[in-house]
């Protein structure tokens, strides 16, 4: 039976990357939680989809932190903003989650300014309590390395005695060979190399867009599984033909595929 992955908890229906989403989504039904890790000034995991947290975070209405607004090369791209690398896990502490896309899920930014920036030990922590996996990412991996916070070792110490399932993602091929297994190396664009990926992972995390029959035959032959992402309710999220999420992802799974990433966990179980 495929796998249910809240993606960033359950991101559809509470600000991502919160303890409150990652427990609803455990509570809807979903076999994993998905907390994607950056780190802080002192070393801490914490869980958010970007280092820079203008974003997600009530950061830009904290005067005590004005002037840590800077900007970055990161992975080749720049970015303006706050970035948890500039912060101690206590001082994120003191910031409060904001809804990222407040025009699509307007009823997620009603609870804007409730939750905190979760570390990565209290994801843990909720993942046991409440019987569900964690399938966390390294996000930036090579950027974290360049200033001393590398991100593997502190993933390895953190998941050393966790009772709880694990797979572990990463777009960095390099940052998934220092980890443990089962590694999912995730795919933005195509081509894919199916067997060179084989040689070190155990499954393949493609954009949804790049998955057909033949390449989930073709994956299973090389002994990897399937977990694309990422299934969305909103209209606009839905590829074309589809007519709602249901509908979407019964049509995957009628390709067999492993496991998907989805910000509405209680739909993907209904439709499994």
């Amino acid at each position: 039976m495929p796998i249910v992955i809240a993606h960033r908890g359950a991101s559809g229906y509470r600000p991502e990357h919160t303890l409150a989403a990652y427990e609803l989504g455990a509570r809807q039904g979903a076999d994993y939680i998905e907390p994607d890790l950056v780190a802080t000034r002192d070393g801490e995991l914490v869980c958010r989809h970007e280092n820079e947290i203008s974003g997600t975070t009530d950061v830009a209405d904290h005067p005590e932190f004005a002037d840590r607004r800077t900007t970055k090369e990161i992975d080749g791209k720049t970015h303006d903003g706050w970035f948890t690398e500039d912060f101690t896990l206590a001082e994120l502490k003191t910031l409060r989650a904001r809804e990222r896309i407040p025009d699509v899920r307007p009823d997620n930014a009603a609870y804007d300014g409730e939750y905190e920036i979760p570390a990565f030990g209290e994801v843990l922590e909720l993942a046991a309590r409440l019987g569900v996996g964690v399938y966390p990412e390294t996000k930036h991996p090579a950027h974290h390395r360049s200033l001393g916070l590398a991100l593997e070792p502190r993933l390895i110490d953190a998941l050393r005695g966790a009772a709880v399932p694990v797979f572990i993602q990463s777009f960095d091929a390099d940052s998934l060979r220092e980890l443990p297994r089962p590694r999912v190396q995730l795919i933005g664009k195509g081509p894919i190399d199916i067997e060179a990926i084989a040689a070190y992972a155990q499954a393949i995390g493609p954009a949804k867009q790049l998955v057909d029959a033949e390449l989930v035959v073709a994956a299973h032959a090389a002994g990897l599984e399937v977990h694309p992402y990422t299934f969305q309710r909103e209209p606009r999220f839905l590829l074309d033909g589809d007519a709602d999420l249901e509908s979407e992802l019964r049509r995957y799974y009628a390709m067999g595929v492993d496991g998907v990433f989805t910000d509405h966990p209680d739909v993907a179980v209904t439709a499994r």
